[in-house]
């Protein structure tokens, strides 16, 4: 489950999740729905294979890093991603995502997400599971 927030100029992500895998899917499609107001309209018809190298047992900045690859496709090719199977070992995160290029015609672009930043980033096992904040730069 992710929410957004307003931060003085910037936008926040705050994810809760069981584990951390699944709080890094829902973490990208919380990144999906601050680049369109409307992510459940975002068709799943490519797929791609993303990775991330890293570790577990520095879940703040593989997230980081995560929502950075995310955001560096948007840039690049324009794709959008709302449908995740993430799986994190020694070497990093290997993910699956699923998504389409933005098209105008259908997705209304919310904001422009200029950078995702380490204020506040935290990413922390709770009592339930995961739970983790990123502040972005838009």
């Amino acid at each position: 489950m992710y929410e957004l927030f307003d931060h003085t100029a910037d936008l926040g992500l705050r994810v809760h999740a069981p584990d951390l895998q699944t709080l890094l899917a829902d973490a990208g499609r919380g990144l999906c729905a601050m680049l369109v107001d409307n992510p459940q309209e975002v068709r799943p018809s490519r797929e791609e294979t993303l990775r991330v190298p890293g570790s577990a047992g520095q879940p703040e900045y593989l997230l980081f890093d995560w929502l950075n690859a995310l955001l560096h496709r948007f840039e690049a090719a324009g794709m959008l991603f709302t449908d995740f199977e993430v799986r994190l070992d020694e070497t990093g995160l290997r993910a699956t995502a699923r998504g389409e290029p933005a098209d105008p015609d259908r997705h209304q672009l919310a904001h422009e997400v200029k950078a995702i930043t380490y204020h506040g980033l935290t990413c922390e096992p709770t009592s339930d599971g995961w739970r983790a904040e990123v502040i972005v730069d838009i």
